[in-house]
């Protein structure tokens, strides 16, 4: 037996994506030119897949307080906390993320990913139950796999379901753990919080849930779905990533609960991971000031989201169920969507092309993402591609042929 024989399925579907003459998975971007813009393939292309929410790894500010932490503290840390000690930011971002969010307590990882990681597998023990949404991300799968809990998923975005399940488990002893996120990274959907949240009051069911794509985008000063649904203080657990809307990488959990500090010795993934560098935890601290001075940012952002869905929903594509910051358009097959995603990029434009085993119900996506300084013009150009080239593969009818039938 060889040792990816087990990955044939996979292995079969990455020559298919292969033979459009691109790989998707390993796009060379030769230069970046903007929070929009970059040179592929030799050419200027339009990006609408970075998840560059506000537009902020260019941001003046950002990159002058990244530059001076780099010059004042040097590139690195060459270690994690427990082993060489945290830097006075990494404490001052930890205390500035907690009161963002108006907790008490908040740490602070390498990546978004390592926060969903180490917590969720953590939090939950061998003789608790942890609850996740059907869609949940790959660090909430990959979370499971290390929990010594009972794992239960649920229908996505279907309070009715996770009650079931909880109701299943009538006095188990153990503790529920719940896993929501406040907007889907493949379709766009937020989840339905408040009324998770009232099923996990009933029955005493604690609740985590990850931010990362709701940071900045949603509420009024941007604290995510849990400010947009007034549950911020009946999350116990708030996770989310500075790769997205802070235009950097990182991950932080915030919390109310007087013991959390214990998860600093009991979480391998902050434990035995290098400490993030000045540079980024000086980048991040001025992006979170930016979010918090900058309302006009996310009305510029959902203005965006506005002019590229219902520009794409009017030409007929069918897209996620509602208006996000991320844009699923779906196709018929995976064929179809590695083609029109090698066409788009021919085109000068950027999306993401998602395809099973990696997508909810086996569906291909093309998966926009907007940015706040996208301009409309740009917008308004990649709606009249897309349409081109949808009715080029049949994902759209002719022009002439809807003429017709309108007649």
């Amino acid at each position: 037996m060889g040792l990816f024989d087990r990955h044939a399925g996979l292995l079969d579907a990455y020559r298919d994506v292969r033979t459009t003459g691109y790989d998707p998975f390993q796009i060379r971007m030769e230069r970046v030119l903007s929070p929009t813009k970059a040179i592929i393939n030799g050419r200027e292309t339009l990006l609408v897949g970075t998840n560059n929410y506000f537009g902020l790894t260019f941001d003046r500010s950002c990159m002058d307080a990244a530059i001076e932490a780099i010059e004042a503290e040097g590139t690195g840390t060459t270690g994690s906390r427990i082993a060489n000690g945290s830097y006075t930011e990494h404490v001052a971002l930890e205390r500035e993320i907690a009161e963002f969010y108006g907790k008490k307590h908040c740490m602070v990882f390498t990546t978004g990913y390592q926060a969903n990681l180490g917590v969720i597998s953590t939090l939950a023990g061998p003789d608790d139950f942890l609850l996740i949404d059907a869609d949940s991300h790959a660090s909430i799968y990959d979370a499971c796999k290390m929990t010594q809990a009972e794992v239960v998923r649920f229908k996505h975005n279907d309070p009715s379901s996770l009650e079931a399940r909880l109701r299943r488990l009538g006095d188990k002893p153990g503790n529920r753990v719940v896993v929501l996120e406040g907007i889907y990274s493949m379709l766009g959907d937020r989840a339905p919080l408040g009324d998770f949240v009232n099923v996990c009051k009933k029955y005493g069911a604690y609740v985590l849930i990850d931010e990362a794509h709701s940071l900045g985008a949603l509420g009024d000063h941007g604290r995510g779905l849990c400010e947009v649904a007034g549950v911020i203080d009946d999350c116990h657990f708030i996770v989310g990533t500075f790769s997205k809307t802070l235009g950097a990488i990182g991950g932080y959990c915030v919390s109310d609960d007087p013991d959390f500090d214990i998860l600093r010795v009991t979480v391998r993934a902050y434990m035995f991971t290098a400490s993030l560098p000045p540079s980024i935890v000086a980048s991040v601290r001025q992006a979170l000031r930016v979010v918090k001075a900058r309302p006009e940012l996310r009305t510029q952002l959902w203005d965006n989201v506005a002019t590229l869905y219902d520009g794409l929903k009017a030409q007929g594509f069918t897209l996620g169920p509602e208006h996000g910051p991320v844009v699923g358009v779906h196709l018929p097959d995976r064929m179809t969507a590695i083609g029109f995603w090698r066409a788009m990029l021919d085109a000068g434009i950027y999306v993401n092309v998602a395809v099973p085993p990696a997508t909810p119900n086996g569906v291909s996506l093309l998966r926009c993402s907007l940015c706040a300084v996208h301009t409309k013009e740009q917008l308004d150009h990649m709606v009249e591609v897309m349409t081109g080239i949808g009715r080029q593969f049949g994902v759209l009818p002719d022009k002439q042929l809807r003429a017709a039938g309108a007649r």
